[in-house]
């Protein structure tokens, strides 16, 4: 079989859809697959996408959802333009280059940036739509959490425990609010080719071994996390919430990311 991009169409025709971290990687790859699907798709990043890339149906507000305030400006812009919320993507997320490093190694600021925009930012995103999903009685949550939620690697001992707590984060909104009509879950990729996991790659020293590791033979593409975003968010998936989806190519049956001691010493 080919290993080719396969978008699956949903109408999400008067749906608004707001992606964080829509900028680039997953986030860009699932803001293009709701547009192409007819939504109005609110694009939330701290840098300013390239506009040759974001379809005409999606409009940018720049925004650090580590911030409080202005995450609620955002929302209320939002609510103010397009009168609804019926999507929100959690997926603003970093993993620097100075964050591969044991806990006792890791230093402060970079430890506190990642808490403010993987944990704090999908927390007050959420805080801020939930008002309006409870008004309009519907809304679906989406958290992309990450494989080493699951499993994990040495050095990386901040991404992992933060991903898992942002399933936690969806199985608790779920249990919360599922009989207001808003549904919470998350999605789990693999190894996906986003300019994050290139520069993961590059600081590790290459991604072939990575990739054999998948029983699938590769790292994953953008398009195929987008398609499992757009079904939990249709309403196919109208009985699933407090889920969490492993998109990774096998990777979790598997279960490891890497020998831990492979190549080091």
């Amino acid at each position: 079989m080919k290993n080719e991009k396969a978008m699956v169409r949903y109408d999400y025709s008067d749906r608004v859809v707001i992606v964080t971290g829509g900028g680039s990687g997953i986030g860009l790859g699932i803001c293009q697959a709701f547009a192409e699907s007819n939504a109005t798709v609110i694009c939330v990043d701290i840098d300013q996408p390239d506009s040759t890339e974001l379809p005409d149906q999606v409009v940018f507000y720049h925004c650090d959802v580590s911030d409080q305030e202005q995450c609620s400006s955002t929302v209320r812009k939002v609510i103010d333009r397009f009168g609804r919320i019926d999507a929100l993507i959690n997926n603003a997320g970093i993993q620097p280059a100075d964050s591969y490093h044991p806990i006792d190694e890791l230093p402060e600021n970079v430890f506190d940036r990642m808490v403010g925009i993987n944990f704090r930012g999908y927390h007050l995103m959420a805080r801020n739509v939930i008002p309006q999903m409870k008004q309009q009685q519907r809304g679906v949550i989406c958290n992309i959490a990450s494989g080493q939620a699951h499993r994990t690697a040495r050095h990386v001992g901040v991404y992992g425990p933060i991903k898992a707590a942002n399933i936690m984060q969806a199985k608790q909104w779920a249990v919360e609010y599922a009989r207001m009509g808003i549904r919470v879950v998350s999605v789990s990729p693999g190894a996906i080719d986003t300019p994050m996991v290139r520069a993961s790659l590059e600081a590790q020293g290459g991604g072939e071994a990575l990739a054999n590791r998948h029983p699938v033979g590769r790292i994953g593409r953008v398009d195929e996390v987008a398609n499992a975003v757009m079904w939990l968010c249709s309403d196919s998936a109208s009985f699933v919430t407090g889920a969490d989806l492993e998109v990774d190519g096998g990777l979790g049956a598997f279960g490891a990311f890497a020998d831990p001691y492979e190549g080091k010493t």
